[in-house]
């Protein structure tokens, strides 16, 4: 599959920056912007290209279960359950803290729409995991994929989403208009 993955980038025009951190084991890879399907497709593409294998995303419950459940599964997905009872963050922490090595690629929107504010749970991942953040950018204008230096939360959450909102604020997304550069002059915490 590496090999069509390869093609499919190359025919496409995609670019892909090969500085992923693999020294890091356990960390939170946010992807963004998220504004269309085709991020999903462009993300296999990467893991698949960079020998990424061990990168995961969450998905609910609802996708594992039934005959497909397995695919999602082969494709790296871990189900959660998303209803009020269920703490996510805390579900998620414990599947770091199972693995030896666990990475997880997440879209720091929560959905493909343009949005007033970054989720935080990610943010909150990272910090209760004790694991890096390390931005990844998919560029739609550039056709290019980059990788941003891994960082760990600090007490200044404000802080940490301004660095992240400024990494992210030029690059567009498949749907241009729902970006993230819009979210420069938004209060970060809520």
């Amino acid at each position: 599959m590496r090999l069509l993955w390869k093609l499919y980038l190359w025919m496409t025009g995609w670019k892909v920056q090969t500085n992923f951190p693999y020294h890091i084991p356990k960390c939170v890879v946010i992807v963004a912007p998220h504004t269309s399907a085709w991020d999903f497709i462009i993300g296999l593409a990467v893991r698949s290209v960079l020998q990424l294998q061990h990168v995961k995303y969450l998905g609910k419950a609802e996708l594992f279960e039934g005959r497909f459940g397995f695919f999602f599964r082969r494709l790296g997905g871990y189900p959660v359950d998303r209803s009020n009872k269920h703490n996510m963050v805390d579900q998620v922490v414990e599947l770091f803290n199972r693995h030896d090595q666990f990475v997880l690629a997440l879209s720091p929107e929560g959905t493909r729409k343009k949005v007033d504010r970054l989720k935080t749970g990610f943010y909150h991942i990272a910090k209760k995991a004790r694991v890096p953040i390390i931005m990844t950018a998919f560029d739609f204008k550039k056709k290019e994929v980059y990788f941003g230096e891994p960082f760990y939360t600090c007490e200044d959450e404000a802080a940490d989403f301004k660095k992240i909102i400024s990494f992210y604020a030029a690059v567009e997304g498949k749907k241009a208009d729902q970006g993230l550069t819009h979210l420069q002059t938004e209060t970060f915490v809520h």
